[in-house]
């Protein structure tokens, strides 16, 4: 059976020239940043609101609920997605226009409670920072008096969902709350990561990269430019435990993973450089023992965004991956 094409997106991509300014920044186009709706009344299917998560590292959350959960009054408590945007750590908000869109869809669709993430950006805050506020999210959640998340969250019911460097901090938040402090998050109770697309890469080029490394979305230099700005500064290279993911064996808390029961979902498209990156960390952390589903495809980095039928097929992998790892 031949692939089906798909026509990349027209758009002004800042993937293509990133311009480095003085004191470890980036020049940054304005782009469209989306405002929480928070009417009960209003005729969208999902509500959000936005709440300060750290005002000093200025880290905030934007949660999603489906609209007929609050105007009903409805008892049901929703599974929980936490959500963390792409743009190769250096770009993007959790408000921009298209993961905000994103996530709408994705509380709609799957019926679930939506937390995305505002997360501080590289070069200005260098990895860890992203990983260390995802973390924070998660406490947050943890001990909040939130009407939200008091009324319609099922905190034993959480999952960590990213896109491209999003699903690198999914993976690296996932493989912090596996380790032994994980009862410190009591009630909140992690069930499976779900990787879309994931950001990896490392000092040896896959075939993906090769063979798309002049990518019309995702070009191996954007890749690879991205990966210099965000890793600590001193990072030689690509073999890092923050980007590559086989280094040394793979973390030692995969094993605690396969302690705790976790799923893991894993997509990759066939367009994408980071396919082939994608597919060997399924099947790596399959080998190892995770429970791991794979959803490979058509389609070319983050599609789901402008092809309604791959989200569609996303969404409903995604509802399959919960129906399998909530009980």
């Amino acid at each position: 059976m031949s692939s089906q094409k798909f026509v990349r997106p027209i758009f002004d991509n800042p993937f293509f020239n990133i311009e480095e300014l003085p004191n470890d920044t980036i020049k940054r186009k304005p782009e469209p940043l989306i405002p929480a709706n928070s009417d009960p009344n209003d005729t969208s299917l999902v509500i959000s609101k936005d709440v300060d998560l750290d005002i000093n590292k200025k880290t905030w959350l934007r949660i999603y609920v489906p609209r007929r959960i609050i105007a009903n009054h409805d008892n049901d408590k929703l599974p929980v997605i936490f959500y963390y945007h792409g743009g190769g750590f250096v770009f993007f908000h959790a408000n921009s226009y298209g993961w905000d869109l994103f996530c709408q869809r994705l509380a709609e669709k799957l019926g679930a409670m939506v937390i995305a993430l505002e997360y501080r950006l590289a070069p200005e805050n260098r990895l860890p920072a992203a990983y260390d506020d995802a973390i924070d999210g998660l406490y947050w959640i943890k001990s909040t008096q939130d009407e939200w998340i008091r009324n319609y969250s099922d905190l034993s019911n959480v999952y960590l969902f990213g896109s491209s460097s999003g699903g690198n901090m999914a993976y690296q938040a996932g493989l912090r709350v596996a380790s032994s402090s994980y009862k410190e998050l009591k009630p909140v109770k992690i069930k499976g990561l779900i990787l879309h697309q994931p950001y990896f890469s490392g000092k040896n080029r896959t075939e993906s990269e090769e063979k798309l490394k002049d990518d019309q979305l995702l070009p191996l230099h954007a890749i690879d430019k991205m990966f210099d700005l965000s890793l600590p500064k001193g990072t030689l290279d690509h073999d890092h435990e923050y980007s590559n993911p086989f280094l040394n064996g793979g973390s030692k808390h995969l094993d605690d993973m396969v302690t705790r029961g976790w799923g893991i979902l894993v997509t990759g498209v066939s367009e994408d450089p980071l396919v082939d990156g994608a597919r060997n960390f399924a099947n790596f952390v399959e080998e190892k023992g995770i429970k791991t589903f794979k959803l490979f495809g058509d389609g070319y980095h983050v599609a789901e965004f402008f092809e309604p039928s791959l989200a569609a097929v996303l969404f409903d992998a995604t509802r399959d991956f919960i129906s399998a790892t909530k009980s």
